[in-house]
């Protein structure tokens, strides 16, 4: 976690993950932050398409924090795989991963990577959408990346930042760091926006 103090530039800034992934993506900017997990229920709605499943857990998230925190700015995301509108969460074990793998073999898989930054009744949510197709892989290649890796925290059962790369043919986005878990490109801008001095003055 980064040093949770502010500079004279930048206001006090809260990420609210769990997750490694985003925290080691926002330390790229070299902002102070801090790192508060959210309680929110992620069950999907009834009828509730991906992308909308997206965007309203990256709101939840930010306003769980920041009704709590209310001179801070919060930064929310999530993270919804999607194939043929069906949503495609983290495996949790081997097994789960293999059988997500297999179904996605040879098909493109659309990431949506929901953003939200808030303070108070000011926020901002946007949507930065991945299309990754899967190459046409035997099992025992598949298996084999499983246990060299394990990204059973994953959605979609592979890690593009790592050995997962050579799992796929091709990705189409507009910002790389979307697909990792956390927007970067959109997240500068936003920050921005509300303030924050990208790169901090020294």
């Amino acid at each position: 976690m980064s040093t949770p103090t502010n500079t004279p530039q930048n206001p006090r800034l809260i990420l609210a993950s769990t997750s490694v992934y985003r925290r080691e993506l926002l330390e790229r900017l070299r902002i102070p932050f801090e790192v508060i997990s959210p309680k929110v229920d992620e069950t999907p709605l009834s009828g509730e398409s991906t992308l909308d499943l997206a965007l309203r857990l990256a709101q939840a998230k930010a306003a769980a924090v920041a009704k709590e925190y209310l001179e801070a700015w919060v930064i929310g995301s999530d993270q919804v795989a999607d194939l043929c509108g069906a949503a495609i969460g983290k495996p949790g074990n081997f097994e789960r991963a293999l059988a997500q793998l297999q179904l996605m073999r040879g098909q493109a898989v659309t990431f949506q990577t929901a953003l939200c930054l808030m303070k108070g009744d000011t926020q901002t949510t946007l949507c930065v959408p991945t299309e990754v197709t899967f190459r046409k892989l035997p099992d025992s290649t598949l298996e084999a990346y499983l246990i060299a890796e394990e990204p059973y925290d994953c959605a979609g059962s592979a890690k593009s930042e790592g050995l997962g790369i050579s799992l796929l043919e091709s990705i189409k986005s507009d910002d790389p760091t979307a697909l990792i878990g956390l927007p970067l490109i959109a997240l500068t801008s936003m920050l921005r926006d509300a303030g924050f001095a990208i790169p901090s003055k020294t």
